[in-house]
């Protein structure tokens, strides 16, 4: 079951991914008419949510980039999905490069996405 909802939100991710890329665009934080901020496309910024996201066992690695692109790592597989994303307020939608869409929440500072649950990566002291 859980290979078909991860399927099924590849499907979504992917659609999106391929709208986006034809819109050719890149993300930026503006405050929307209700007061909330919204990434959008028309130049790169800075996002809270820009980093790393990872699931508990460190199977999935996402990594939001600043400049509205993903790298999604899986198990061994480096770069297993990539694509693009808007962030609207607390919402995600992503658009993987063969245009496959999904979408998630961030809630208390963790990620929920298609069926997982992902934590920001702490960064180690050097």
């Amino acid at each position: 079951m859980l290979i078909a909802i991860q399927k099924k939100a590849f499907v979504i991710l992917l659609g999106f991914m391929i709208l986006q890329a034809c819109q050719g665009n890149h993300l930026t934080q503006e405050s929307n008419s209700e007061g909330g901020d919204e990434m959008n496309t028309h130049t790169t910024t800075s996002h809270p949510y820009i980093g790393m996201w990872v699931t508990e066992d460190g199977h999935v690695r996402l990594e939001l980039l600043q400049n509205g692109r993903y790298d999604e790592a899986r198990g061994n597989r480096q770069s297993a999905y990539q694509g693009s994303y808007t962030i609207k307020g607390d919402y995600i939608e992503f658009v993987d490069d063969t245009g496959f869409t999904a979408d998630g929440d961030f809630r208390e500072d963790v990620l929920y996405h298609a069926g997982m649950i992902l934590n920001r990566e702490e960064k180690q002291a050097k």
